[in-house]
């Protein structure tokens, strides 16, 4: 039964649809019907589909009362929109529907894991949002919350747990039992994963908590994900108020591959802490497995410092990133944009072998949807600066710098049009090979995604550029070697 308020979000969606819709989206990066997104949901494969969902409030281009948005593809490349999946409708989810998973039943439907939120008076007289998990089954486009929502309540959190962070519920299937890893806040202050088992995805039991920070990995995490890469386990955490610390890991919100090994399934044994993307705007990553056995990652392109600015400049506000194929290498978690990106290439322009210094351009090399494969290298053994203008025309430009002197690449878009200051620029360091370097940059329309060295690190960052503004410039202060191939990127 399609409950009131899922109504009025549904035919709200289908006023917008029936418009015509003049505004511009990128082609190839998820974005919600109509209104606000954030966190991708219940990143799954159901039937020959794979879905999406996110948060969503349709209404406005800003937060608000949290619905689940829906999309599907077939290739995970170009999406399209389904009706609004989830509406805060229920007493215990009044407040919201949050974050959470899903995953295909034996019995063919599909199952959403949420967290629901309803705000109470505390003793002390402070309103707090009380966060716990439930489900809700269908078919692929609508679904029923279960009547014993919620199935994983507050009394269930360990001793000395908070009882109000508590959310994120990713569910997985091993040898066939059903897991829960939710996110909590210790006595410490600082986040911790909570496992709870089941055996039919409805009634569940805690079993053991899988990590923590120890205030050392930031303090509260969000948006958790575990899963078996090579002869590694991964457990994904999103970081909220992180402290700076060295080179690559920034103060603010973050990602993390947490790396780790162990003998059974629920053994972790953090070994690394590696940051998944280090531009201004990636945050909440999840993933999946595909039938033919990749894990494949996405996540809200977007960072919470910066989500009061823009949001009316379209019908929409914010999308997800490209997805990315994960695979270990040396220890280490690569990601590159999945191979069937690859389809919508056209009109390749190649360059091989020429030499840069002052400032040029290069025919057939421009565009604000495209593909572009670079190579760096140095000539005479000079270390240099080398500058790639995008999203450029005579008002505007954003620089991505590599500098081999310092061993770093930066992304700055101080002069993209954005009347904000905060995170305009991003540095990092990346390896060189006796100054040479690999880039894969991924650009569609408003989004600008670096893959340095074969997915080594990645990079994220939002142009809000005017699309008229496609100009792609090159210098150097040193004299520097480059190949180079682009392709546009079509959806037709």
């Amino acid at each position: 039964m399609i409950s009131k308020k899922l109504q009025e979000a549904r035919d709200f969606e289908n006023k917008y649809l029936a418009k015509d819709d003049k505004d511009i989206r990128p082609l190839f990066h998820a974005t919600g019907i109509v209104g606000w997104i954030n966190d991708p949901n219940g990143f799954s494969r159901f039937g020959d589909k794979y879905h999406l969902f996110y948060q969503y409030h349709p209404y406005t281009n800003h937060w608000g009362p949290m619905h689940w948005g829906h999309s599907v593809s077939d290739d995970l490349i170009k999406w399209e929109y389904l009706p609004c999946a989830l509406a805060p409708d229920e007493d215990y989810d009044k407040d919201g529907c949050f974050s959470g998973s899903a995953i295909e039943l034996d019995d063919g439907k599909l199952l959403l894991m949420y967290t629901s939120v309803i705000k109470k008076e505390d003793n002390d007289g402070q309103v707090r949002d009380y966060q716990q998990q439930c489900i809700a089954i269908g078919d692929g486009v609508d679904f029923e919350k279960v009547s014993s929502n919620p199935v994983i309540s507050t009394d269930m959190i360990p001793a000395g747990g908070d009882r109000h962070d508590f959310r994120d519920p990713k569910i997985i299937k091993y040898d066939g039992k059903y897991y829960c890893f939710a996110i909590n806040r210790h006595p410490d202050g600082s986040g911790q994963i909570l496992v709870y088992e089941s055996d039919d995805a409805i009634t569940w039991s805690f079993n053991k908590v899988l990590d923590r920070s120890d205030n050392q990995v930031g303090r509260i995490w969000e948006c958790p994900d575990y899963f078996i890469l090579d002869d590694k386990k991964v457990l994904i955490v999103s970081p909220q108020e992180t402290e700076g610390k060295g080179e690559n890991i920034f103060p603010g919100f973050n990602n993390f591959f947490l790396v780790g090994e162990g003998k059974e399934f629920l053994d972790f044994d953090r070994q690394a802490v590696q940051p998944i993307d280090l531009g201004t705007d990636f945050y909440a990553a999840q993933t999946i497995g595909t039938p033919d056995g990749r894990r494949v990652m996405i996540a809200w392109m977007q960072n919470w410092e910066t989500v009061g600015y823009g949001n009316d400049l379209h019908d929409y506000y914010s999308t997800m990133t490209i997805p990315r194929q994960l695979f270990i290498k040396d220890g280490y978690v690569y990601q590159m944009p999945i191979r069937e990106l690859e389809n919508y290439r056209i009109n390749e322009v190649s360059i091989n072998n020429v030499r840069v210094k002052e400032k040029q351009s290069f025919d057939g090399v421009k565009g604000r949807t495209i593909d572009l494969n670079l190579k760096i290298r140095k000539v005479d053994s000079k270390d240099y600066t080398f500058t790639m203008k995008l999203a450029k025309n005579d008002a505007f430009e954003t620089k991505l710098i590599v500098d081999s002197k310092r061993g770093t690449i930066k992304l700055d878009r101080r002069n993209s049009g954005a009347r904000i200051s905060s995170l305009s620029e991003r540095e990092f360091p990346v390896d060189f090979e006796d100054g040479e370097i690999n880039l894969r940059i991924i650009m569609d329309r408003f989004t600008l995604e670096v893959f340095v060295n074969n997915g080594k690190q990645a990079a994220s960052m939002k142009i809000d550029t005017d699309l008229k503004a496609d100009e792609i410039s090159f210098e150097a202060d040193e004299l520097v070697n480059i190949d180079l191939v682009k392709y546009e990127l079509s959806n037709i």
